[in-house]
């Protein structure tokens, strides 16, 4: 039985698309090993979002050469999308595909097989029109479900790359989406995570039917417990979004929407679509749709022309909107985007600086949200033993608001709805005491 080994860098959507690539090998009679063993073939799915992710993409692939010089090296993923002569140009490398036509990965690897000529089958992103259609039936070592509605992005800001990489924005079509929902919900999945790389976006393509459409029609599939959104911009949160946060049990109370900088001139300088008002605004009416939300963001730091008051600025914001958390990034160059181009490009030790604040920032904020629900009963689907060891007695998971929450208890949990009573509150997780199993019509009349 031939052989492949996996490594994904970056986001939840690459670690979606890898999913889907591994169920394309699995049907062709191969076994998934360890990516640190001995593989037939290596598939390494990379990040471009940081200069880092580039650096760290080529040290993944200089690896995977090294463990076995006989093996094929296959590279997808936005650094393959955007400098796959680079990657070519790496010794051992023998098939390079950016951010579409993985579909194809099983018959491109036949032809490199035949011909052993390295191939380049990395094509025009901007040109793509249609969403891939990779379905994913199962993850693995995942009870939360990861379900892709989208794919790339029409916004443009001047710090990112994305859309050179991921294309213009192509919504799933509603039917697929519902289809693999129900396959995995049958397959005992009570959780789902809307991902895309902009799934507020859902929809834009299409006439009449948009990411609210979509959630209230996951809303009626009986069996599912939880939706989650992966993320969403402010800018597309309205009276319509509001109501089905509201009104769906099945929503999660927790959201990710990226502020990116909490200065208004910063802000019109990335290009992003609102100011801190009405960002403000918006957080504000979640909370009273949905209160107890945990509300999560993304902040660059240093973006060119930061002063030290924009950026005491912006902490005094995030600090006023008291995040549940915070991931914080140092702007990073991308070349071929507007900023790199910007002159006031902020010094690097001013920037780590900067990072570090915002990083105890999001860790004071972190503990205060916790503390809030000490000695509150929450409702937890256990992922995993505790720190992934088998035999401690402990398992982890999350609650609906995104509290990590360890409790006693062994793997039979793994997957079930646990009503949980938090004993104590930490930064990155809260210890819990176990109450009891929930079945689904337990959790429905609770």
């Amino acid at each position: 039985m031939p052989s492949v080994a996996f490594y994904t860098l970056g986001c939840k959507v690459n670690f979606y698309d890898t999913e889907a690539i591994w169920q394309l090998f699995k049907a062709e009679g191969y076994e998934q090993v360890d990516f640190e063993t001995t593989a037939d073939v290596y598939v390494i799915n990379t990040c471009t979002v940081t200069n880092t992710g580039d650096k760290k993409s080529r040290q993944i692939i200089r690896r995977a050469v090294r463990r076995n010089p006989d093996a094929i090296i296959a590279v997808t993923g936005c650094y393959a999308q955007t400098s796959p002569a680079e990657i070519m140009a790496i010794e051992g490398v023998d098939l390079v595909i950016g951010t579409q036509d993985r579909e194809k990965i099983i018959s491109f690897i036949e032809q490199f097989q035949q011909t052993r000529q390295p191939l380049n089958a990395v094509r025009n992103i901007m040109k793509t029109r249609s969403f891939e259609e990779l379905d994913v039936p199962d993850f693995t070592e995942r009870t939360r479900a990861f379900l892709k509605i989208q794919e790339g992005c029409n916004n443009f800001c001047t710090f990112c790359i994305i859309p050179w990489s991921r294309g213009l924005s192509r919504s799933r079509e509603s039917g697929s989406v519902l289809e693999q929902a129900r396959a995995l919900v049958a397959s005992g999945y009570k959780e789902i995570v809307l991902t895309g790389i902009h799934t507020g976006g859902y929809g834009d393509d299409m006439e009449n039917y948009n990411l609210t459409s979509l959630l209230w029609d996951l809303d009626k599939i009986e069996g599912l417990e939880r939706i989650r959104i992966s993320s969403i911009e402010a800018s597309q949160i309205d009276d319509a979004m509001i109501d089905v946060l509201n009104r769906s049990p099945k929503m999660c109370r927790h959201l990710h929407i990226p502020l990116q900088a909490g200065d208004d001139s910063v802000l019109k300088r990335m290009r992003r679509k609102y100011t801190t008002e009405q960002f403000a605004e918006k957080i504000k009416l979640l909370h009273k749709a949905m209160p107890g939300v945990a509300i999560t963001t993304d902040v660059i730091v240093g973006f060119p022309g930061e002063t030290q008051e924009m950026f005491e600025r912006g902490y005094a914001f995030m600090e006023e909107m008291g995040f549940a958390e915070m991931h914080v990034f140092p702007y990073s160059k991308r070349t071929g985007t507007p900023a790199a181009r910007m002159e006031d490009q902020v010094d690097e030790e001013v920037k780590n600086d900067r990072v570090h604040q915002l990083i105890d920032l999001s860790e004071k904020l972190q503990l205060r949200y916790a503390n809030a629900y000490q000695g509150e009963i929450v409702d937890v689907i256990p992922e995993r033993d505790y720190k992934g060891a088998p035999g401690t007695g402990l398992v982890m998971g999350y609650s609906d608001n995104y509290l990590q929450v360890v409790f006693e208890g062994d793997e039979s949990l793994i997957g079930q709805l646990c009503r949980v009573k938090i004993a104590e509150t930490g930064v990155n997780e809260c210890r819990g005491q176990l109450l009891r199993v929930l079945d689904n019509k337990l959790a429905k009349q609770a």
